[in-house]
C-alpha cells in the first residue's frame, strides 16, 4: 500500500481513539476508582464520536471498545490491581453493552453533526451508561461502599446502588460534554482543513 493510498481521515480518528485511551489512563492512574471525579474521562464521547464518525459500522464499535478494553487492562494490570477480578473488573460486562449502546446513540443521534445533537447524545449516553452499568454493578454483587457490604438483592439494593452513583453520573456526564465538544470540534476543524488542502 503507498502513503498516497492511505485515507488521512482514517487516520485521524484513530488518533482520536488513541488519545482517549491514553487521556483515561493518564487521569485514572492516580486516582482511586472509588472517586467521582474518576469518571471525568474522554471514554463516552469516543463512543459518541466512534459511532458518529466511522463510516463503516464495524469499525464504530470495534475501535472505541477495543480502546476502552485495552485501557481497562492497563488500569486493573498496573494501577488498580486490588480491584481487578481477572483482566478487568466485576461488572465489566455490562460496562461494555452501555458503550455499545453509546455508539449507537452516536450513530443514530449525530448524523450530521450539530452542537444540538452533540448535546443531546451526550446527556443520552450518559444516562444509558447510568443505568445499565450500575445495574451490572449491582447484580454482580458490588460492595456498597457505605457498609463494605454486598448490595442486597432487592429494590432496595438497586435503588442505593443507583442514589450512590449519581456524583460518577455527573462526571461522566460533564467528561462526555467537554471531551465531545473538543473531538468534535477538533475534526470538524481538520476534515475543514482537509477539504481546503485538495
Amino acid at each position: 500500500m503507498s502513503l498516497k493510498n492511505l485515507n488521512p481521515r482514517f487516520g485521524i480518528l484513530l488518533l482520536f481513539m488513541l488519545v482517549a485511551g491514553i487521556i483515561r489512563v493518564v487521569l485514572g492512574a492516580d486516582q482511586s476508582t472509588l472517586q467521582p471525579i474518576a469518571m471525568f474521562t474522554p471514554v463516552g464521547a469516543m463512543a459518541l464520536f466512534g459511532g458518529a464518525a466511522f463510516s463503516e459500522k464495524w469499525k464504530s464499535y470495534a475501535f472505541p471498545l477495543l480502546t476502552l478494553f485495552l485501557s481497562d487492562v492497563i488500569l486493573m494490570q498496573v494501577f488498580h490491581r486490588e480491584y481487578a477480578q481477572g483482566l478487568l473488573y466485576k461488572g465489566w460486562a455490562a460496562n461494555y453493552i452501555s458503550f455499545v449502546f453509546i455508539v449507537l446513540i452516536g450513530q443514530l443521534v449525530i448524523r450530521k453533526m450539530s452542537v444540538g445533537r452533540i448535546a443531546v447524545a451526550a446527556v443520552a449516553g450518559a444516562l444509558v451508561h447510568f443505568l445499565v452499568s450500575n445495574f451490572g454493578v449491582w447484580v454482580s454483587g458490588s460492595t456498597d461502599i457505605t457498609t463494605g457490604l454486598p448490595f442486597t438483592r432487592d429494590m432496595a439494593g438497586l435503588t442505593k446502588c443507583y442514589i450512590l452513583a449519581i456524583p460518577f453520573m455527573k462526571y461522566f456526564l460533564v467528561g462526555t460534554l467537554v471531551y465531545s465538544a473538543i473531538f468534535f470540534g477538533s475534526y470538524a476543524i481538520v476534515e475543514r482543513k482537509l477539504r481546503l488542502a485538495h
